[in-house]
């Protein structure tokens, strides 16, 4: 049975919170979640039921999401990644294991740069290694909705943007996914009082993923059709991390953590216990068919 614990941090002059839960049998060091610039620290369930029986699992709101203060004017990266190193520092651990997604990719790939021996194990899974200028300009939309007060036209331009909506190509769960991105954005919209800046920060503060990184055994994963970043463009980006290795999951596109959420918790917990990934059931096609307006999960 795991323990809750949050606590509240300030780095820089910034205040922020991390939530903690706390496994008595752990096999491995901490693992740590960054996830998109608008979710929070309770939007990780699938990481704490199938990584939880094997590790700490930590969720945060860290500087400028969330519940935490806004960020301070200029580049972010180097605040946020200290925000980061002070959780490890108060979890009293040596190392933790990282897993990044999507925007918190980013994060995770920085942090790993900036202080590698305090990374065990890199995760990162839709990466945003490229961004096309149609996305910028989707994004640049967007936040335009957004600050207008128009949410149900922001909510809906990026769920639709963020996702892989070509019928020709299978991906599970698909219309699921879409209702629970379309509604998180939408929430977000409502609720989070960074949510426009967040959004003007993701176009302009753009990581740094020139590669270099060295000693810190890292995994790649994308959706087979992640329409944000390609999966060759992906792969070319674990190609310059030295110990990493690069997996495509089938039948799921950028929101690969929604699309077969149990299956990447798994891959997850199986790397950061050096486990075996080649029979991890993320990498097996889905032979289903997408649920039906009827079916309480869609409810």
């Amino acid at each position: 049975m795991s323990e809750e614990m949050i606590r509240s941090l300030s780095v820089r002059g910034v205040s922020y919170s991390y939530r903690r839960l706390r496994q008595p049998e752990r096999i491995t060091e901490p693992v740590l979640v960054l996830g998109g610039a608008l979710q929070g620290m309770y939007g990780w369930p699938q990481m704490e039921d199938h990584v939880g029986p094997v590790a700490d699992v930590v969720t945060a709101d860290l500087p400028g999401m969330g519940s935490a203060d806004p960020l301070p004017p200029g580049p972010s990266i180097d605040v946020v990644c200290a925000a980061v190193e002070r959780i490890i520092d108060d979890l009293e651990v040596p190392r933790i294991n990282l897993f990044g997604f999507s925007y918190g990719a980013g994060l995770a790939y920085g942090c790993a740069r900036r202080f590698p021996g305090r990374i065990a194990r890199l995760a990162l899974g839709g990466v945003p290694a490229h961004i096309s200028d149609a996305q910028v300009e989707l994004w640049r939309r967007a936040s335009e909705h957004l600050a207008r007060g128009d949410n149900e036209a922001f909510a809906t331009l990026v769920a639709q943007g963020l996702m892989c909506l070509d019928d020709r190509r299978h991906v599970t769960r698909r219309k699921l996914a879409y209702r629970y991105v379309r509604r998180s954005m939408l929430h977000a919209a409502r609720s989070s009082q960074h949510a426009v800046e967040s959004l003007r920060r993701g176009i302009s503060d753009r990581p740094d993923f020139s590669g270099g990184l060295t000693d810190v055994p890292t995994l790649v994963f994308s959706g087979e059709h992640d329409t944000v970043t390609s999966p060759a463009r992906q792969r070319d980006f674990a190609a310059t991390i030295s110990d990493s290795r690069f997996l495509t999951i089938p039948d799921a596109d950028h929101w690969v953590v929604l699309e077969r959420p149990q299956e990447v918790a798994d891959l997850a917990a199986r790397f950061f216990t050096d486990g075996p990934l080649s029979s991890a059931p993320c990498l097996a096609p889905v032979v289903r068919e997408e649920p039906s307006p009827a079916d309480p999960a869609c409810v």
